[in-house]
């Protein structure tokens, strides 16, 4: 079982920053990719960015310019820096990674508990 825990969540106003982090354990394989997703009441989760192994990485349009995702391949952590926030970006944050599955081309997906950002205006 692998274990996603998440830190960084809080509240700014509208223009700040905020950075969240996500560190993964326990039965790793390897990791394909790590990201982040968000939530807001009555909608579904959406992609905000993800970044392979290799380094590869895909950012959902709203935040282009202003988030950066990164990843600490040794320390099986990713990164979200979110700058010129704005009140749009208010959601709870799941941390996201696929892994490898041993003996397999298959894969599995493993989700944090979530951590909320709240920006006000």
């Amino acid at each position: 079982q692998v274990q996603l825990v998440e830190s960084g969540g809080g509240q700014v106003q509208a223009g700040g920053s905020l950075r969240l982090s996500c560190a993964a354990s326990g039965s790793i394989v390897s990791i394909i990719a790590m990201g982040w997703y968000r939530q807001t009441p009555g909608n579904q989760r959406e992609l905000v960015a993800t970044i392979t192994g290799s380094g590869t990485i895909n950012n959902a349009d709203s935040v282009k310019g202003r988030f950066t995702i990164s990843m600490d391949n040794a320390k099986k952590t990713v990164y979200l820096q979110m700058e010129s926030l704005n009140p749009e970006d208010t959601a709870v944050y799941y941390c996201n990674a696929r892994t490898s599955r041993r003996y397999s081309v298959s894969w599995n997906d493993y989700w944090g508990q979530g951590t909320q950002v709240t920006v006000s205006s």
